[in-house]
């Protein structure tokens, strides 16, 4: 599992982005017409092809399959409408969000490919119904997940990186940081520099 996991809320963003270096990229596309949809996740599909970078896609799993992707993440609500015996079927690969003993329990019945731990600090994205997780309890998820890949997210930064990974996490993925840089490929590169082991 990549340790820099970049999330990009629009596919020219990833575009911009992908070619600096990322390897691990989600493209969260939370509102957008079907065939804009499309139209944005094939173009990802082929420019993460094109610079050897893993492309997960953020709640569209149909659109995914159709689209010959092989790894989407969805969170508690999507998995509710998920039909994982067909993504198991084609061989895709599903990363889960968690917040809590239940949901975490209910991801890993699923065997993901990793679970995401969340907001792990205040959050400046959303308005988020959880209380941020902090450290210890990333710590606990990620005894309680032993070999599964456990990713951070939620208010990270370059700086916070030695806590986040010392408290076991395998990857830190990062959306408000880059998203709200003043340069977004500068700041890209010393996250990609950061999360060089």
């Amino acid at each position: 599992m990549q340790r820099f996991y970049l999330i990009a809320g629009d596919v020219d963003l990833l575009a911009r982005l992908v070619p600096l270096g990322v390897r691990l990229v989600q493209l969260r596309i939370k509102d957008a017409p079907a065939q804009q949809l499309r139209r944005d996740i094939a173009r990802a599909r082929d420019i993460c092809a094109a610079h050897g970078a893993q492309l997960v896609v953020n709640d569209h799993w149909e659109a995914a399959l159709d689209l010959g992707c092989d790894f989407v993440h969805l969170g508690q609500e999507d998995m509710d409408s998920a039909d994982f015996a067909a993504l198991r079927k084609a061989g895709m690969r599903v990363g889960l969000s968690t917040h809590d003993r239940a949901e975490l329990d209910r991801a890993l019945s699923q065997d993901p490919a990793y679970v995401a731990l969340g907001p792990v600090y205040p959050t400046l994205l959303k308005q988020m119904k959880w209380a941020p997780q902090g450290l210890e309890r990333l710590a606990k998820w990620k005894r309680r997940v032993g070999a599964t890949p456990l990713v951070a997210i939620g208010g990270l930064t370059p700086e916070r990186l030695p806590e986040v990974f010392a408290a076991g996490a395998d990857s830190a993925a990062v959306v408000t940081d880059i998203q709200q840089a003043a340069d977004p490929s500068a700041r890209t590169l010393e996250w990609i520099r950061a999360c060089q082991p």
